[in-house]
């Protein structure tokens, strides 16, 4: 692909399976509404030919590096952090253990839209990218 022929994250959001599309928005406004003015960058990607795989959506970034993502599966969204593990997450929703990302899983739109979720969205992008 060259630089013009980049996917907008409106042309991969017409592509996800009905029953995540609304999580995937949900998560979308809650990254928009708590950095309104990220980067928001599309991932030059189709979907996977595996249900096991994530596809990843979009990614939100400041001064160039990325601080939040937002992926789905068939049946699940998920938002991921690329600094994660130095995230503090009194919730205790984050997941993973790689070694610096972690991850929310997202079961329904409501689920991006909580409290608990907003502020660690807040967290990272105070901590940066």
């Amino acid at each position: 692909m060259t630089s013009t022929d980049k996917i907008p994250v409106s042309e991969h959001i017409k592509k996800i399976p009905p029953a995540v599309r609304p999580i995937v928005q949900a998560a979308r406004q809650t990254v928009k509404a708590v950095a309104p003015t990220a980067d928001e960058i599309s991932y030059q990607s189709q979907p996977p030919r595996s249900s096991t795989y994530m596809w990843k959506i979009v990614r939100y970034a400041v001064d160039g590096a990325n601080v939040v993502g937002i992926g789905t599966y068939p049946r699940h969204s998920t938002m991921f952090f690329y600094r994660g593990r130095e995230l503090d997450d009194g919730s205790g929703l984050l997941e993973g253990s790689g070694k610096d990302s972690r991850f929310i899983t997202l079961h329904t739109p409501a689920d991006a839209a909580r409290p608990a979720v907003k502020q660690l969205v807040k967290k990272a992008f105070k901590l940066g990218g």
